[in-house]
C-alpha cells in the first residue's frame, strides 16, 4: 500500500483507474469479505459499492477500455437426448418446405415391386439396420 502525504485544502485520497480496478477485483475474490477489504484499503464501504456498480457498467475510469467484471456460472452441458421427438414426415416437410423440394432423394429397389425412398437426412445407422433386415428375408 503506498502512503501520501494529504497537503492542502482538499483531504480527499485519488484512487488511479489501476488502483480501483484491483480493489474491485479483489472483492469479487472467493471467500472475501467487502467490509474486512474496505477497511483494509481505508476507504468506506459504500464507495466500494459505488466503484463495484461502476465496474459493472463499464464507468469506472481510466483511460484505456474498461474492464467488465461479470460474475461466471458455468453449469455442465445436458446429455443428449437418446429418444429424440421426431415429426411425421408431414410436419418435417412443412417445416422446412423450400429445403425438402431441393433433398435428393435415393430409391432403392428392393425387387417384387417393392421401393424404398429415403432423402439426404435419413441416419445412416436406421438405414443400415433396416437394409440388413430386409436383406435377411
Amino acid at each position: 500500500m503506498r502512503v501520501e502525504v494529504l497537503a492542502g485544502v482538499e483531504r480527499r485520497r485519488r484512487w488511479s483507474f489501476e488502483e480501483k480496478a484491483r480493489i474491485v477485483e479483489a472483492s469479487y475474490a472467493a471467500n472475501t469479505s467487502v467490509s474486512v477489504l474496505a477497511r483494509r484499503y481505508g476507504i468506506a464501504l459504500g464507495l466500494l459499492f459505488t466503484w463495484r456498480r461502476q465496474a459493472r457498467e463499464g464507468r469506472l475510469g481510466g483511460a484505456e477500455q474498461v474492464p467488465v467484471f461479470v460474475p461466471v456460472v458455468t453449469k455442465p452441458e445436458p446429455a443428449p437426448d437418446p429418444c429424440p421427438p421426431t415429426l411425421p414426415a408431414s410436419a418435417a416437410a412443412d417445416e422446412h418446405p423450400r429445403r425438402r423440394r431441393r433433398a435428393g432423394v435415393i430409391e432403392i429397389d428392393l425387387g417384387g415391386d417393392r421401393r424404398l425412398k429415403v432423402d439426404r437426412d435419413v441416419d445412416a445407422e436406421a438405414l443400415r439396420r433396416v437394409l440388413s433386415v430386409l436383406e435377411g428375408r
